[in-house]
């Protein structure tokens, strides 16, 4: 079946409204600062739904994936903004590197860890294996950018790169943002040294004992292997 943007859109939302819980809602945005709307509904379930959603409807064209995931970024309930996200994780295979303008324009919109991170890492992640005009388009303008998130993103989109992670570049990026006073830059610096020292700590820790990096990065980069090096 065929749906319009529309629509699919406001099919989705009547499948959401279905299953609010104000007490949960309540609890969810004062988690996230009260920065968002919430309808309450939690995440396994909300995954349960969207899936089935999908499966019932199937996921939107081609052409029509960027309206639908903007309309639902649109709408102030922030179950929304991650349904969204979970369409982008299942269209992965037909998005190419002219979708990063309007994905990159994802990560300053709404923006929180919540969103961000999952934009960075998992689909964004994915499309930067392709080439590396992207990454200079992209990533290395980030982290010359005053938004944090910006920064957060280029920081974070190799975190599941493992063995193919371009090293030099991530610790390029690092020491260039290594003095930031903003909490979720540090923590996305000792997150991903955290993870990458799970495939090179060697080189990890040769890094954080020769860069001086701000406390919180420090600790959670050698959060796995600090007792063995006090």
């Amino acid at each position: 079946m065929t749906y319009s943007v529309h629509t699919y859109v406001q099919e989705m939302i009547g499948l959401y409204t279905a299953h609010t819980d104000e007490k949960y809602a309540q609890w969810s945005k004062s988690y996230l600062r009260n920065q968002f709307e919430f309808l309450g509904i939690r995440t396994p379930l909300r995954r349960k739904l969207t899936y089935q959603f999908i499966k019932e409807n199937g996921l939107p064209q081609k052409e029509e994936l960027k309206d639908v995931v903007f309309s639902l970024w649109d709408l102030p309930e922030r179950e929304y903004q991650k349904a969204a996200l979970d369409i982008l994780e299942k269209s992965k295979k037909v998005l190419t590197s002219d979708d990063m303008p309007w994905l990159s324009d994802l990560i300053v919109k709404k923006s929180w860890w919540d969103t961000v991170d999952t934009l960075s890492a998992h689909i964004m992640g994915d499309l930067l294996t392709t080439n590396d005009k992207i990454i200079l388009s992209f990533p290395d303008k980030w982290i010359d950018d005053e938004n944090i998130w910006l920064q957060r993103s280029a920081i974070l989109y190799q975190l599941y790169y493992k063995g193919e992670t371009d090293e030099e570049r991530l610790f390029r990026y690092i020491v260039r943002r290594a003095t930031s006073d903003e909490f979720f830059v540090q923590k996305a610096i000792g997150w991903i040294l955290r993870e990458y020292a799970k495939t090179c700590p060697e080189s990890v820790l040769s890094f954080v004992t020769n860069h001086t990096l701000k406390p919180l990065s420090k600790r959670e980069a050698l959060k796995h292997f600090k007792a063995n090096i006090l």
